[in-house]
């Protein structure tokens, strides 16, 4: 259609160049070759005309005045008459100019549609996009043309290291690639799921099939038999990744069509699925990033001016670790935020007077902050409930001077979480009635007992404990009670299922009711909030609850990754292996001067928050030696040395006879860093109290 009417404008243009040429020819036809004639014969074609010869005298006079006049006269009206066909034709060939450079612009028009349909495959403008005569596109941002797309795709191809490599500073830099089939992915960075292996779906699934559809239109671009053109049965497998900076990689596999073949044969092959006798074709596909855009801009008020957040913290019993929490947020958030109110849903009578004299001491401590109208505590005297609790903290999150009919920002807390005061402005930040929520994922500390013992050193305080590491904790993005959101929003989604009892669910079941719901779901690591460790009992024994087979499975997945690394778990796993073969392991570090041998004597005592106690009969001399690698983490640390003051380095006491059955062993340490440095030959007596206290170290 589009080729049509650019046919019809050439068509038009052609005839009106016709119609201005056959004008001028006819102008000089009539005016311009008359008046050239009457210039070069003058007065002689006027005596001709007058139809006598030329007389002598008196006649000779009159033929001179009245000739000469008669002229004159034919002359200025020939020139007025030239003059008036010259602009005449000098208009109408402005006008035409007009005309041709506006039909020009036209042409340019449609051929810059024509390619911009041959380019998008088939897309074409939205309706209220209208191209104007110099070729802009009118009532849509301001975007760059069709030449300069083309080459910023170019030089993000170029930039992109797909067809060649690219010099990188280390091994960190590289970005894997994932392999996958038309059903499935096997991931380098594992989701939620931590799945090894996973189907694709939603806008994975998406961008396969957008790749695979682009590498088939690529291969049959010139084949034009039905039979042989390739399908999505022809694909194989692939690999892709995802450059930050350039776009998307695509290397996909289809199995050679093999156009000799005739149709039939082709078919029967394919039917019969007869593939080894097929090569393969590889394409390479690429989605480059398009230049960055700005979307959106928007301030936030100043400290006084932000929204108030009312955090809702059930609880039930545990009064020691509300004190920890209440301290913290005296400090965190009434004394520096200062635009927050807390309202506690305590369940039951045990502990109730004293979680209430802990608020009451925060409000009577002075300038803390607290106050009747920032801190609420609802005491119900029924079993726990999270999703109640969380249900009844929103509808009463009032206090008097508040208006009633405005909606209120809530955050739904635990008590056994820490947050920042940034992390309260991006609460503020991240939500939105009607438009979104957000599910911060929460970095959840390890078993503090584990963590430091293995390491050889003594438990911190709590607040020394808020590090972000992969010894430390991880990152919690399987948990989902930790949210803001409006209380508009909430009551929208009808809530949690109060219906489910006990440990874990009801959370994840309010997740799913925003991310099927039309509101956005801001989900993004956090770290100015923890999830401090406490011992977890799936049983629900204690508190007279029974599990169900989903709940229970949870309750310990989630007690098995808050305890410890899978290293660190690791150790605690092969605990009697490490212990038992602790003697056979070989440094193999050069010898560095003399060493004398050492008498240790150790035993091993049940619930001993170190790795082992050792107690030494003669002294001990270390040969010091420069780098030296670490073999595993049951090397006794300088500092571990000091604090159990058995001896400092190089210092030798006599702390008398152990205890036990002594057996022999010789061992050979060595350590870096700030570990014992050096190369000592221990030949040493171990004591065990029991069998079973030598298995407990920890």
């Amino acid at each position: 259609m589009v080729r049509m009417a650019g046919s019809k404008l050439l068509a038009r243009l052609l005839l009106l160049i016709s119609s201005v040429t056959l004008i001028s020819l006819l102008a000089l036809t009539r005016c311009g070759l008359g008046g050239l004639i009457a210039t070069e014969n003058g007065g002689g074609l006027v005596s001709a005309n007058m139809g006598g010869p030329v007389g002598i005298g008196g006649d000779e006079e009159y033929a001179a005045g009245g000739g000469s006049s008669g002229v004159r006269e034919l002359s200025a009206d020939r020139n007025e008459q030239q003059s008036g066909y010259l602009q005449m034709l000098q208009q109408r060939e402005e006008e035409n100019i007009k005309e041709v450079a506006k039909l020009t612009a036209e042409i340019k028009a449609l051929k810059l549609q024509i390619l911009q349909l041959k380019n998008a495959a088939g897309q074409q403008l939205p309706s209220s996009e209208v191209i104007n005569g110099s070729g802009v596109v009118l009532n849509s941002p301001q975007t760059p043309t069709l030449h300069d797309c083309s080459a910023f795709i170019r030089r993000q191809v170029g930039s992109a290291e797909i067809l060649h490599g690219l010099p990188l500073n280390n091994e960190y830099e590289l970005v894997p690639f994932n392999h996958f089939t038309f059903s499935r992915v096997y991931p380098i960075e594992l989701g939620l799921g931590k799945r090894v292996v996973e189907k694709p779906i939603g806008y994975k699934r998406r961008d396969i099939l957008g790749a695979l559809n682009k590498a088939i239109e690529t291969l049959n671009r010139n084949i034009t038999t039905n039979m042989l053109k390739y399908t999505l049965d022809d694909f194989t497998e692939g690999i892709y990744r995802n450059e930050p900076t350039t776009g998307t990689q695509y290397e996909l596999y289809f199995r050679t069509k093999d156009v000799n073949k005739t149709s039939s044969s082709s078919g029967q092959q394919h039917q019969h699925g007869d593939h080894s006798q097929h090569g393969t074709t590889k394409l390479v596909v690429m989605r480059p990033f398009a230049p960055l855009q700005t979307i959106q801009m928007e301030a936030y008020p100043k400290q006084q001016e932000k929204e108030l957040i009312h955090i809702i913290l059930p609880l039930s019993g545990r009064t020691s670790t509300f004190q920890s929490f209440m301290d913290k947020y005296v400090k965190i958030a009434l004394k520096h935020d200062k635009r927050v109110h807390l309202t506690v849903v305590y369940f039951g009578e045990d502990g109730l007077s004293e979680a209430r004299s802990i608020m009451s001491r925060v409000i009577g401590m002075k300038n803390s902050g607290g106050n009747s109208s920032n801190l609420k505590l609802l005491a119900l005297n029924e079993t726990f409930s999270r999703a109640k609790a969380l249900r009844v903290g929103a509808e009463k999150v009032w206090s008097s001077n508040v208006n009633k009919d405005k909606d209120v920002l809530l955050f739904m807390c635990d008590v056994d979480v820490v947050f920042s005061a940034k992390f309260l402005d991006r609460c503020r930040w991240n939500t939105k009635p009607n438009k979104k929520v957000y599910y911060p994922v929460v970095f959840s500390l390890y078993n503090p007992h584990v963590v430091y013992t293995l390491q050889g050193k003594e438990v911190p305080p709590e607040t020394d404990q808020l590090l972000i590491s992969k010894d430390s904790g991880f990152w919690r993005d399987f948990g989902y009670g930790m949210t803001c959101q409006y209380r508009s929003d909430f009551l929208k989604v009808r809530g949690f299922d109060e219906e489910i009892i006990g440990w874990g669910g009801e959370d994840v079941m309010l997740y799913r009711k925003y991310v099927r719901s039309h509101i956005k779901v801001i989900r993004a690591t956090d770290p100015g909030i923890f999830h401090i460790w406490h011992p977890k009992i799936c049983s629900g024994e204690a508190a007279g609850q029974k599990l169900s087979v989903d709940q229970y499975r949870a309750c310990i997945r989630s007690r098995a990754l808050n305890e410890a690394s899978h290293a660190q778990l690791g150790f605690l796993a092969f605990r009697d292996d490490i212990v038992a073969n602790e003697g056979k392991i070989l440094a193999g570090v050069k010898q560095v001067g003399n060493y004398s041998e050492v008498y240790v004597e150790q035993w091993f005592r049940k619930n001993v928050p170190i790795p082992y106690l050792v107690c030494f009969r003669t002294h001990v001399e270390l040969v010091v030696q420069q780098n030296v690698e670490r073999l595993h983490p049951f090397i006794v640390k300088r500092n571990f040395l000091t604090y159990i003051g058995m001896f400092a380095v190089p210092e030798h006491r006599d702390h008398g006879d152990c205890f036990g059955k002594p057996w022999n062993l010789t061992m050979n340490y060595h350590a870096a860093d700030d570990w014992v440095i050096g190369k000592v030959w221990v030949s040493f007596q171990i004591f065990a109290k029991s069998q079973v206290g030598v298995g407990e170290v920890f």
